[in-house]
Formats: structure tokens, C-alpha cells, sequence
């Protein structure tokens, strides 16, 4: 069996593996365009801030030792330029010399990946704007600011790639400024919990600018001179754009194989395209959403490298499938993380799904054991039937430990309030007793049993400020004064069950804490003497970085903060 194999990194070269472990006899040809096969794609951004110092340290395997360990024949810096399904041929160009051949298949896998969307702006042919895909790109930005230190840089796109490259141009000492067209980075997190990572962003003096978009770039003695949407101009030593990828889908289409959204090569759950005898696995597929079951481009180095295994089981005569993705990530960003899996609400409300969400912010560990540390947890379940949908964490330490517990349950189809009877391990050291995960199952069993009702951010604005109904806070006087919702006045939890004569029981009472423990049992006493309660999902910790970061896209405030309003947040 003669099998090819277009593009390298983490499905191809994990199927070209795959298949030598399953078939001895196999005949495997990788072509990859690039000068590197199968390289750590992730750690590019940190190659550049010099966290990764060594180059060497991003190739993982080479063509040599394809060939020594698994008897595969590598060619990079070679280009398919084209399929024929009819005669089971590819075209190819050896790009060191210039040679063109066709190469004969019984199987063929495509593994193209994503392209860096390019938006048609002036001055993209700049030498101080790039894109970062490849060892080669990461390469020559590296170069670029060894030889040329850059003092400021601009980065548009907030997405994972332009968040990492933030991050690691910032510890170099570069002032770097975000440029968004929508008004929140990272579209895995709901607005809500992307206020956190703006915060954190600023308080690390990267400038923000959400809402907006980049009209021009223009060479100048000065620097690069960067024009915005809304006339603005400022200058900077060099621009990164990472606003996105696209599938790299020319040959699929050229060969006729059916495509789907955004240009995505269109499979079924063996990896199989629309053509006989042809694969198609990594960023360039479409798949389906493991939650909500709606077609999906999820470019994720996780779900390349199963789907690679996947494909060469099926090469090889097995029966594998693919069950979908949940999309699950994670990113540093300075000393916070940011995870997520499943769905957002913005995909919940698309997909037409009646749910109900909690915001809680749990320890890291043990409170009385030092060095525990907040995190915000959101997670998202079907109103009805319970069922997990989706979750995003915020925090600083074992967020990715909650948030792959969290993926695993989603998988195995464990309803949202089972949460509570998960066995997870315990010392003070690294967990609570009741551990985070089994916080939330605890919250969402009450909401279903009826023990509390909720209310959101996002309906704070909406409640009357005329006496019919009572804002309450329940924090202490001191924290009260220190900031508070509009409208709420202060009634300490601890002097609730004396001072209960002061509410009128026959208006219904919205309650706000810190971080919704105390507000919470607020409500259970006023709902055992008769009050109509509503508990404040995610406390005024929550809702004080939300309203901050709203009234800042509202107002269109300027980017940047003073010290106060640092610490607000």
C-alpha cells in the first residue's frame, strides 16, 4: 500500500507514524511544504520572547529521524500543487530546485492546516509586518527583533497567537498595543469572563484597543505608521497580525472534494472526504461540535493530532471514529490562564439551546493553607435536562486541572448537578474539601430543586430603582463603601435575621456579595420568612470587572487606566 501524505506537524506526522506502528509493508511519502515536518506549533510565540531559547527545541521530529525510527520518507520543501482522483496522482515541486513529478497514491491524507487570515490593508508588504505560522515565520520575526529591537509593536487579533506574542514582546520590555475589531479578545470566553484577561492585560501596560480596526500601514523614517477605523494614527517598530486563520483548502477545492464553512475540507466521522480513498484531517476539516452537534472549524493542535490517529487506523482497514470537539483550550497570559471547553453562550444561544449558566469564584485550595488564589468559574448546562454544555475558568493556579475535569464530564454525558458527587482527590495543598467542580454541582442542584433562584449581570441594569423591589448587599459596611452596585443599600448577612422587619416582604428582594456565598445565604433566610429572593450570580467581584469593562466600550474611554482604577479590578 503506497500512501501520501500532505503536510507535516500534528496530523500528518501523527498519522504517518500511526500508520508504520499498524503496517510494516506500508509505503509512506510525507511531502510538507515548509523546511520543518513536525515542530512544536504552540511554543512558536515563545520562541520569539526568548522563553525558548533554543531552536533546535522546537523541531520535534526531522526527516532523518522519520526515516531512522519509522522508515518514512520526509520531503519538505515540497509543494503539491495539485490532485488528480482519477489516476491517484499528485503533483509535486521540489522547491530547491525547481524539479516537478507526479507521485502515484492508494491512499492519499491531506493535512494542509490553516493559513493566517491576510485582510487587504495597505502596506501589508511592509518588512515590519508579519504573520506567524510556521518555524520559518517565528524565525524571521526572532531576526527582525535581534537586529532591530523594537521599542513598540502592534498586534491585531486577540486571539491565542496575538495574546502569546503580547505577552512575550511585553516581557521583553516592548510597549505593545492590541488592535480588536470586536470588543472583547479570545471568542472561546463569553464577554463576561474576557474582562478578566483585559484586566490583566492593562495591568501589565499593554495597551487595548476593542472596537476597532486597521486601516493602513505606511513606512516611515519614524517607524511604522499604523491608521485606525477611527482616524486615529500612532507608530510602532513593527505589527504582528494574527486575526485568525483560514482553511487551507486550494487543493481539496481543485480536486473537487466538498467543502463546507469558511472553505473547510467537509468529512465524516472515519476522516474520509467526499472522494474515495482520500483523508483530510487537522485545521483545515470540518467537524462536528461533541455538545451541540453543529458543523464546526476547530484549529486546535488536541483534535489534529486524534484525528491523525484516527485516519491511519481507517487507512490501514480499521474502524475508528471521531466523536466531535469540545474545543477545549487553555493560554497563559502573564501569571493568569484562561480555559475554556464545550460551548459559550454566544454558540448556546446560536444553537438554539435553552440553558442557564452560575459564576462562582472558589480557592485554588484550601483557604487557611497559603498561597490559595481565586479563580472564576462559569460554567453552562441545559435548563431542562441538566446537561453540561460548556465551561470557562479564570484564575492563576489549577485552572487547567478544573477545567479538563469539566471536559471529562461534558464527554462522559454527566449531568450538570452530578458535579457535586465527583470523588476528586483532596489535601489542603491542592483542593478544598469541597473541590471547585463539586461547588458548582452544588449550586446547580439547588437552582433545579428550587432552593435559590438567580439573576445575572446582565439584568442589573434592568431592575427598578423606584421602590418596588429591594436591592440588597450583603457585604460588610467597609467593603459597601468601597464601591457597590447603583441602588443597592448595605444590610450585613451576619445582622440579617435581627433586622428582617426592616424588608417589605411583599417585594422581591435582589441580593449582591462579594462573590455570591453570603448573598446566597441571604436568600435562604429571606426565603424561609416568606421573601421572593433572587441570589446575584458571581458576586460584585463579578459584576464590578464586567460594568468596568462595559462602560469602558460604551464610553469609548481611552486605553489605559490610572492606578485607581487598576485597582478596582
Amino acid at each position: 500500500m503506497k500512501v501520501v501524505i500532505i503536510g507535516g506537524v500534528a496530523g500528518g506526522a501523527t498519522a504517518a507514524a500511526r500508520i508504520r506502528r499498524l503496517d510494516e509493508t506500508a509505503q509512506i511519502t510525507v511531502f510538507e511544504r515548509s523546511g520543518f515536518v513536525s515542530y512544536a506549533n504552540c511554543g512558536l510565540p515563545y520562541y520569539i520572547g526568548g522563553v525558548i531559547e533554543n531552536k533546535k527545541e522546537l523541531t520535534l521530529q526531522t526527516p532523518k529521524s522519520f526515516r531512522d525510527r519509522f522508515r518514512i520518507d520526509v520531503r519538505v520543501r515540497h509543494e503539491v500543487t495539485a490532485i488528480d482522483p482519477k489516476k491517484k496522482t499528485v503533483s509535486v515541486t521540489n522547491l530547491e530546485t525547481g524539479e516537478a513529478f507526479d507521485e502515484p497514491y492508494d491512499k492519499l491524507l491531506l493535512s494542509p492546516g490553516a493559513r493566517p487570515t491576510k485582510p487587504d490593508i495597505p502596506g501589508m508588504d511592509s518588512p515590519r509586518v508579519f504573520s506567524l505560522r510556521t518555524v520559518e515565520d517565528t524565525f524571521r520575526i526572532r531576526e527582525f527583533v535581534e537586529e532591530h529591537p523594537p521599542k513598540s509593536a502592534v498586534l491585531v487579533g486577540g486571539g491565542y497567537i496575538g495574546l502569546e506574542v503580547a505577552e512575550n514582546l511585553c516581557e521583553m520590555g516592548v510597549k505593545v498595543t492590541v488592535v480588536q475589531r470586536p470588543k472583547q479578545l479570545m471568542n472561546t470566553l463569553d464577554f463576561d469572563m474576557a474582562t478578566f484577561v483585559h484586566a490583566k492585560l492593562r495591568e501589565k501596560g499593554v495597551e487595548l484597543r476593542l472596537g476597532s480596526e486597521v486601516l493602513e500601514f505606511e513606512d516611515t523614517a519614524e517607524g511604522l505608521r499604523v491608521r485606525l477605523k477611527d482616524g486615529s494614527l500612532f507608530l510602532a517598530d513593527m505589527a504582528l497580525l494574527a486575526i485568525g486563520v483560514t482553511p487551507d483548502s486550494q487543493l481539496a477545492r481543485a480536486a473537487g472534494l466538498a467543502l463546507g464553512m469558511k472553505g473547510s475540507i467537509v468529512v465524516n466521522d472515519r476522516m474520509e472526504t467526499s472522494v474515495p480513498d482520500i483523508y483530510a484531517v487537522g485545521d483545515a476539516v470540518q467537524v462536528k461540535h461533541a455538545v451541540s452537534g453543529e458543523d464546526a472549524v476547530i484549529p486546535l493542535a488536541g483534535p489534529a493530532n486524534k484525528q491523525g490517529r484516527i485516519a491511519a487506523d481507517n487507512i490501514c482497514g480499521g474502524d475508528s471514529r471521531y466523536r466531535g470537539s469540545l474545543g477545549s483550550s487553555v493560554i497563559k497570559v502573564f501569571d493568569m490562564t484562561a480555559a475554556n471547553t464545550g460551548l459559550t453562550e454566544k454558540a448556546a444561544k446560536a444553537a438554539g439551546i435553552d440553558y442557564d449558566r452560575i459564576v462562582l469564584s472558589p480557592a485554588s485550595h484550601a483557604s487557611y493553607y497559603p498561597g490559595a488564589k481565586t479563580m472564576t468559574m462559569k460554567v453552562l448546562f441545559e435548563k431542562k435536562t441538566l446537561k453540561l454544555l460548556g465551561a470557562q475558568i479564570v484564575g492563576f493556579d489549577s485552572v487547567d486541572k478544573r477545567i479538563d475535569v469539566l471536559a471529562t464530564a461534558i464527554s462522559a454525558g454527566i449531568p450538570a448537578d452530578r458535579l457535586k458527587d465527583l470523588d476528586l482527590a483532596y489535601a489542603p495543598p491542592y483542593s478544598s474539601a469541597k473541590d471547585p467542580v463539586n461547588m458548582a454541582g452544588f449550586m446547580i442542584e439547588n437552582l433545579a430543586a428550587g432552593k435559590v433562584k438567580q439573576f445575572h449581570w446582565d439584568e442589573v441594569e434592568a431592575l427598578p430603582r423606584d421602590g418596588s423591589v429591594t436591592l440588597l448587599d450583603t457585604r460588610t459596611v467597609r467593603e459597601f463603601e468601597r464601591g457597590h452596585a447603583e441602588g443597592f443599600f448595605n444590610l450585613p448577612l451576619d445582622e440579617l435575621r435581627e433586622r428582617l422587619t426592616e424588608l417589605d416582604p411583599a417585594k422581591p428582594v435582589y441580593v449582591m456579595c462579594q462573590s455570591g456565598l453570603r448573598s446566597y445565604l441571604a436568600c435562604r433566610i429571606l426565603s424561609q420568612n416568606g421573601f421572593d429572593c433572587y441570589n446575584f450570580s458571581g458576586g460584585y467581584r463579578f459584576y464590578q470587572s464586567v460594568h468596568f469593562e462595559k462602560k469602558l466600550s460604551e464610553e469609548s474611554y481611552p486605553c489605559g487606566m490610572d492606578k485607581e482604577e487598576e485597582a478596582c479590578l
